[in-house]
């Protein structure tokens, strides 16, 4: 079952990867992308996109090297999150750490623009 699960996720990884490789190599793909999510990457992959109910998919183009992009993520649904021993550790002392895990990944490059 395992193995399963492992091979399942590392097959959509690899859908997301061609669905990205497509669209910088391949501007009138790119364009479809943004247009219509769902019907591009089902063209291309052959796969069935299914959302959750009342979700919508929007794709960005950040391919303009010449501008950093900061997405500004949902707030997380803490009640509704299982924190690891560790997690819950770091939540009592604070979170520091778990922030700061959590902006370092969504923001890599804004971090070097800031000056102090």
């Amino acid at each position: 079952m395992y193995h399963k699960i492992r091979d399942m996720e590392q097959r959509k990884q690899e859908i997301i990867e061609a669905v990205i490789s497509k669209a910088w190599e391949d501007n009138i793909y790119r364009k479809e992308l943004i247009a219509d999510p769902i019907k591009a990457i089902e063209k291309l992959t052959g796969v069935k996109v299914e959302l959750p109910e009342g979700k919508t998919l929007v794709i960005t183009d950040q391919t303009d090297k010449s501008k950093i992009y900061v997405n500004i993520p949902a707030e997380p649904e803490i009640e509704n999150m299982e924190l690891t021993e560790e997690q819950l550790e770091a939540v009592a002392g604070g979170g520091q750490r778990i922030w700061s895990d959590f902006v370092n990944n969504l923001f890599p490059n804004l971090k070097d623009c800031i000056t102090l």
